[in-house]
């Protein structure tokens, strides 16, 4: 949004830039990308810069409490509740909605977090390739980042790989998901390979004796000591994939993060957190009188990805239809107005999302800020899943001058 570089990206943008990007891309990785990755990076300013890594710094830290923690692990379902919870995640997420405040300056505005992983290889990867696409440009060959803390990509990826392997070799660390070929994320377990060295491994495919996990590697087990923890539950119970261990049972293994985090930081926290950044938001088994001005909230189920089941335009039918049993997984949270403030060449506007990602390796104390990542949407929604068949939205990241 940084208007000097935005204009300069619209003006050479063209006909054969998109392709050329994500021809790229795509020769990096060694795959195609199955989502859509939007045409431009977000050219995060200063001012705008500093007030998402304050306010994410600032809430992260607020929800580290270890009071709020143990109020939270409450979320965690008894049949998934994992051995061995470290005090700490590895992996946050802090998502903001880029909005016009009342000073008339650009803002960020939670619009949920998690402590799960993201796509933190992928970013590396595309920041990479955008720097390459720009140095064509005129006014933007330069050194570009989407690092925190000024810190470089190298000590990001050296930062990324502690996370990760905690001293275990490469191929004792696995990325977990179901079918990872087939997944949407698919991308970023590409980049993950090439940058940490781990295989994605679907949990079918262990072997379990006793308390410890194998992996089949060329004709021989070789014992699996960390998982670096993709699955997602919902898509894991809506499927019924059976797997050869039980989420509650020890195992001699350590997480990344550590499933019990998928719950305890989540929309479930945000009623929770006092902070002029995140809009007041309530379960819905504790909001005993609908407001009157409903139109100016949203309905989201507590657990789930991608958009799926939030609706924006909520009605009091939505609200009758969930069962008063279920309500406690629903969040009635304050809507969001977006400001369409990145131009586009030919003068429209899109709205950005920006997530904060937070790493932790073992033995470090808090969770510190180290990349970023931009959705762009002209839709209701920010999810890619929401603007098919639009240009100028998808995922993308944000940069800005490393000097």
């Amino acid at each position: 949004m940084d208007p000097t570089f935005r204009r300069a990206f619209n003006a050479a943008f063209g006909p054969s830039t998109y392709q050329d990007y994500l021809g790229r891309l795509e020769r990096r990785l060694e795959c195609s990308i199955p989502f859509r990755v939007a045409e431009t990076p977000l050219f995060l300013p200063d001012r705008l810069r500093g007030d998402l890594e304050r306010s994410a710094t600032e809430i992260v830290r607020r929800i580290s409490d270890p009071a709020l923690i143990e109020e939270m692990k409450r979320a965690i379902p008894p049949h998934l509740d994992v051995p061995g919870m470290d005090p700490l995640p590895n992996c946050a997420q802090v998502d903001f909605a880029i909005v016009r405040g009342a000073d008339g300056e650009l803002e960020g505005k939670v619009v949920e977090l998690q402590a799960f992983p993201s796509l933190y290889a992928l970013m590396l990867v595309q920041s990479e390739i955008l720097a390459e696409v720009l140095a064509g440009m005129p006014g933007l060959d330069r050194r570009w980042t989407c690092c925190f803390g000024g810190r470089s990509r190298d000590e990001v990826v050296a930062w990324l790989r502690r996370a990760l392997l905690a001293g275990e070799p490469e191929e004792s660390v696995v990325l977990l998901d179901l079918h990872p070929e087939q997944q949407k994320t698919y991308p970023d377990f590409r980049a993950t390979k090439l940058l940490v060295g781990i295989d994605a491994v679907c949990p079918t495919a262990l072997v379990r004796e006793k308390d410890r996990l194998y992996r089949r590697v060329e004709g021989r087990l070789v014992p699996v000591r960390r998982l670096y923890n993709r699955v997602v539950f919902d898509e894991l119970e809506s499927k019924r994939i059976e797997l050869p261990f039980r989420y509650n049972e020890p195992l001699d293994v350590t997480w990344c993060s550590h499933p019990n985090w998928y719950w305890t930081w989540s929309k479930y926290t945000l009623p929770r957190i006092d902070h002029p950044a995140v809009p007041r938001a309530r379960l819905l088994s504790d909001v005993e009188r609908l407001p009157e001005d409903l139109e100016r909230y949203v309905l989201k189920p507590l657990f789930s990805f991608a958009g799926s089941g939030v609706k924006v335009d909520v009605t009091p039918e939505d609200v009758a239809a969930i069962p008063e049993r279920e309500r406690s997984r629903w969040l009635l949270q304050e809507k969001i107005v977006y400001e369409p403030a990145l131009a586009m060449p030919d003068g429209h506007g899109v709205k950005a999302e920006v997530r904060m990602m937070f790493l932790r390796a073992p033995g470090d104390p808090e969770l510190s800020l180290v990349l970023n990542l931009v959705r762009l949407s002209r839709g209701k929604m920010l999810g890619v899943d929401q603007n098919r068949d639009l240009t100028w939205v998808g995922g993308t990241v944000g940069l800005w001058p490393a000097d």
